[in-house]
């Protein structure tokens, strides 16, 4: 929603982005997802509306800052994943928490499935993209944050190792940027979750997304890699100067990424036999639910 908290004039120039600030907006909106400030700024860039430099994404934060605060920007469709507020829900009946119950009731769809996939993520404005995608298809996902701490990685290693002795194959959906630390986090998140689970076969971490040849098909904006980083120059032999991020990439890019992998990996037959087995656990909450509404 819309909502003014100052009268403020912007430019001729000004007015323009905010227009096309908007239109992109809507049209992620139509798809089901709202974009970060960063993947806001690179859709512009990818679309030469500005220039693809560190001053012009700064620009673009102060003119989207000031336009939200003008009412000119609707303030639910970007979003900050780093700052969220954590509450607890309430209930004005225990017959309202009966519905809510049966509108989130889940059952395992993966219980009977010869594959355990999870999805890990660098970083976690990107979550937002991707975890509509994950509760679709009923798996986990991590945003690692860029190199994810051992405590995360022995949290997620302990929980491949149960699935391992159920008999599942493993597999670790991996998305991250192209650049030198970036490349290098799918070895890093293979090797300590070999070591966190104890499990070295059939362990398989899929790195989908950023990859060279998707940048040569996609060709998204570019950035110079780090030179301080430890890696570049083994990074700039084999693929040169340049870095690209994964919020570049378009949000429906990334999300068909995962489903495609991901129903490779299904059993569509079992898919549905647990869909069909919930939405009878559904019907049954949601009798529950009217019958105590109509003692009340």
């Amino acid at each position: 929603m819309k909502e003014a908290f100052i009268s403020k004039k912007f430019s001729p120039e000004s007015e323009k982005t905010i227009s096309l600030v908007n239109a992109i907006l809507a049209e992620y909106e139509d798809q089901g997802f709202r974009l970060s400030l960063r993947q806001l700024y690179y859709q512009l860039v990818s679309r030469a509306y500005i220039p693809n430099t560190v001053r012009s994404y700064k620009n673009l934060g102060n003119l989207v800052s000031g336009a939200r605060q003008a009412g000119l920007i609707d303030w639910q469709m970007i979003e900050d994943r780093g700052r969220e507020t954590v509450s607890l829900s309430h209930w004005n009946s225990p017959g309202e928490i009966v519905e809510a119950a049966a509108e989130s009731f889940r059952i395992d769809k993966w219980k009977d499935q010869p594959y355990h996939v999870e999805i890990m993520v660098e970083k976690d404005a990107l979550s937002g993209v991707l975890e509509p995608v994950a509760r679709e298809l009923d798996i986990s996902i991590t945003a690692n944050k860029g190199y994810s701490s051992s405590s995360t990685m022995y949290e997620i290693g302990k929980r491949l190792a149960h699935y391992e002795r159920l008999g599942k194959e493993i597999t670790i959906l991996y998305l991250g940027d192209h650049d030198p630390s970036g490349i290098d986090m799918t070895r890093d998140v293979l090797e300590r979750l070999q070591t966190y689970s104890r499990v070295y076969s059939p362990l398989d971490v899929d790195r989908l997304a950023l990859n060279w040849e998707q940048i040569e098909i996609w060709r998204p904006p570019e950035n110079p890699a780090k030179e301080t980083d430890s890696r570049f120059a083994g990074y700039v032999v084999k693929y040169g100067e340049s870095s690209w991020e994964l919020d570049a990439i378009e949000p429906l890019q990334l999300a068909n990424l995962v489903r495609e992998a991901v129903r490779e990996r299904r059993d569509d037959d079992l898919w549905q036999e647990a869909i069909e087995k919930e939405e009878v656990m559904i019907l049954e909450l949601r009798k529950f639910a009217d019958t105590y509404k109509q003692n009340k």
